[in-house]
């Protein structure tokens, strides 16, 4: 099994499926990666080489910040974010949707699930 900046990557797949599993490498960076160490895209996990994941390995160590640096960066901008009391960071703080999109009737993601108000009655009831 190939372990690639810390994680390990998924038997039987193609490996620009596999290099994907790695936090901040999506499908145009595992193809730009696989072709600097020329390796084939259709190339399957399980039959590649030492020598294949150490290449691998060094280009995305050298150009690619990936994994807990990147997850450390994301959240020291975020902390940044609420720190200074822009508007953004007051959207993080309170949870709710922070690129302009509308909450009254969707946001259920990001607002978590739905919580029934104490007391108010549906319209069917006050008919």
């Amino acid at each position: 099994m190939a372990r690639i900046a810390g994680v390990d990557l998924p038997r039987n797949k193609r490996m620009e499926v596999a290099l994907t599993y790695i936090f901040g490498v999506g499908r145009s960076t595992a193809k730009k990666v696989l072709t600097e160490a020329n390796i084939d895209l259709n190339k399957k996990t399980d039959t590649l080489t030492e020598s294949d994941v150490a290449r691998i390995r060094e280009i995305i160590d050298r150009t690619h910040r990936v994994e807990g640096d990147l997850r450390r960066e994301v959240s020291l901008n975020i902390k940044r974010l609420v720190d200074l009391g822009c508007y953004r960071g007051s959207r993080h703080r309170k949870s709710l949707p922070v690129r302009g999109q509308r909450t009254h009737s969707n946001a259920r993601t990001r607002k978590g699930p739905a919580v029934a108000i104490a007391g108010k009655k549906s319209v069917k009831a006050m008919k």
